[in-house]
């Protein structure tokens, strides 16, 4: 079972008046897994130390926030995801790789800290096995899409929201490469959650959610 992790604040609805976004990038790290004529999509990720400040315990896909010397805009943002890959995971990219916007997510207006957040598609360079950093990321494995959703039902392992929904949409591809075949020429819009309810009655609304306010 997975431990029980204490929950941060920021990630806790205010109901107050929103802040901000900060700009944020990830990499959706992809391998061509198995042996021989197995090639099934692997995907790398990591989880967050016990003492982390933002979700603790949490198994993540590398990213954070931009930083001002990452640079402003989309080179910023891809700059800040490839630093973040090898600080969080020791895994450096070529200055070459392909990098595929993925997907957008907007954190809701009623949580405190909020992100939007970009995660890029890209392919692991060969014989760079992941190495957590220690400090914000405690382990870090490869998993098959599918078999990282079975791992978050049965408790074994936790996952954000968001995370369940890019897992859901890679489990839709046999392979690396076909996954970033089909986002290459992909519209990504942004996603927004919001939340409707009380404080002790909240759910989570997606765009595509009947009740979703337009």
């Amino acid at each position: 079972m997975a431990e029980e992790r204490r929950v941060d604040p920021a990630e806790i609805p205010s109901f107050g008046p929103p802040s901000e976004p900060r700009p944020a990038a990830s990499i959706v790290l992809l391998r061509r897994g198995g042996k021989h004529v197995q090639r099934a999509l692997e995907v790398l990720m990591l989880k967050r130390s016990a003492e982390a400040r933002f979700m603790p315990s949490v198994w993540v896909f590398p990213g954070g926030s931009v930083d001002p010397a990452d640079g402003a805009g989309e080179a910023g943002r891809r700059a800040c995801a490839v630093r973040e890959l090898g600080e969080e995971a020791g895994i450096e990219l070529p200055a070459d790789e392909e990098l595929v916007l993925f997907s957008r997510w907007i954190t809701p207006a009623v949580v405190a800290t909020r992100f939007d957040a970009r995660f890029y598609l890209a392919l692991a360079p060969a014989h760079t096995p992941p190495r957590p950093d220690g400090s914000e990321t405690v382990e870090a494995r490869w998993f098959e899409p599918a078999a990282a959703l079975a791992a978050a039902d049965s408790g074994e392992i936790d996952l954000a929201f968001p995370t369940i929904s890019q897992l859901g949409r890679l489990a839709e591809h046999a392979t690396a490469d076909a996954a970033i075949a089909a986002y290459r020429t992909a519209t990504v819009e942004p996603i927004l959650p919001v939340v409707v309810g009380t404080r002790d009655d909240a759910r989570v609304l997606l765009p595509d959610d009947p009740d979703y306010p337009r």
